[in-house]
């Protein structure tokens, strides 16, 4: 039953609140979606996100590259050789990686359906739930302290506030989210490359100084600055998270012969999907680096193949796949949703998920 055409979906759905980091201010989710189809009919689902300021990856140069030399390359296959057809998606064009992604992810749902399980009982998983932490979006003390509030009523236990937009102001904003939250509930930052290293120890110090109580700091410098970050990672005692440093495989050699980071942040659309994303995690794991799971802002597709992954290989800490709960309504039918913190995948063949 060979794929016998791949077909390419643009998807634009509005979020219910503006999404802002230190890199960007969206306030919707664009994202390419590609679908494999059998010759019994049978789709698979994948997504290719757009972040210009990641991965630099747009919905029409995923289009480009899936129609033009992906698509082509897995057309006549069998999606049951996802990993052979994985490592030759890899091979077939640089970067990309949001496209690679979608592909790959579409290959493990189709296969997964084929099998008439969910995709995380194929990836050798059972549980059909994952906790998420929520995000902060950067903005101002007062902003902070209400948007805090609300997610701990609505359930949420791990808050992730942006930061790294303004240095000077960052530690009060951070007070104020704790106040708010209260001494029960994790507050993990992610400055997404916003701050200079001396700026990050710095901060980090006041934080340690007021006792905050802060999980992690995610990728205070910026991405090319492993010198940066393990000079950083030298001189303060809160754990320190790669994410824009760690694409690919080489990245996270890279990060852990420099000890450079205590944690990682792997994230499907910036290694190629779940493939590379299964090595990511076990490497971290043989070098002792603690591991989370993240999301670009993706859709339903996206975070159902993500969390799929961390409930069948499960993280140090709680992953980051909020994405979609930011959205204003869903914009396919079926897949994952959320119940307070927990992400609940379907108990349907593959992602579960139709246009």
């Amino acid at each position: 039953m060979p794929i016998v055409e791949v077909r390419t979906h643009r998807l634009t759905a509005p979020l219910h609140t503006p999404f802002v980091t230190a890199l960007r201010r969206t306030t919707h989710v664009a994202s390419l979606i590609v679908e494999l189809v059998d010759e019994d009919g049978r789709s698979g689902f994948g997504e290719a996100p757009q972040v210009w300021q990641v991965t630099g990856d747009s919905i029409d140069g995923s289009r480009a590259c899936v129609e033009q030399i992906l698509g082509p390359l897995v057309t006549g296959a069998d999606p049951a050789e996802v990993v052979g057809l994985s490592r030759a998606v890899e091979r077939a064009v640089v970067g990309n990686e949001a496209a690679k992604t979608a592909i790959d992810c579409a290959l493990h749902d189709l296969a997964a359906r084929r099998t008439g399980l969910p995709l995380v009982r194929t990836l050798g998983g059972a549980a059909l739930s994952v906790q998420t932490d929520v995000t902060l979006s950067a903005g101002e003390a007062d902003g902070l302290r209400e948007a805090a509030t609300a997610r701990v009523k609505e359930g949420f236990t791990t808050l992730k506030l942006k930061v790294g937009t303004d240095a000077v102001g960052d530690l009060a904003r951070i007070q104020a989210v704790r106040e708010a939250a209260g001494p029960g509930v994790t507050i993990r930052l992610d400055a997404n490359q916003g701050w200079t290293a001396r700026d990050a120890v710095k901060i980090i110090h006041g934080l340690e100084d007021a006792r905050l109580g802060i999980e992690f700091v995610e990728q205070p410098v910026p991405r090319w600055d492993l010198e940066g970050l393990a000079w950083v990672s030298e001189r303060v005692d809160t754990p320190i998270m790669a994410d824009e440093s760690v694409f690919g495989v080489r990245d996270l050699v890279e990060v852990i012969r420099r000890r450079a980071a205590d944690l990682v942040n792997v994230k499907l659309a910036k290694c190629g999907g779940l493939t590379n994303a299964r090595t990511l995690l076990e490497l971290a794991r043989a070098h002792g680096l603690g591991t989370v799971v993240g999301s670009m802002m993706e859709g339903p597709i996206g975070i159902g193949a993500a969390a799929s992954l961390v409930a069948a290989y499960p993280t140090t800490a709680v992953s980051d796949l909020d994405a979609a709960w930011w959205l204003a309504s869903s914009p396919v039918t079926g897949g994952i949703r959320y119940e307070g913190s927990a992400v609940v995948l379907p108990d349907a063949p593959g992602l579960g998920v139709s246009l």
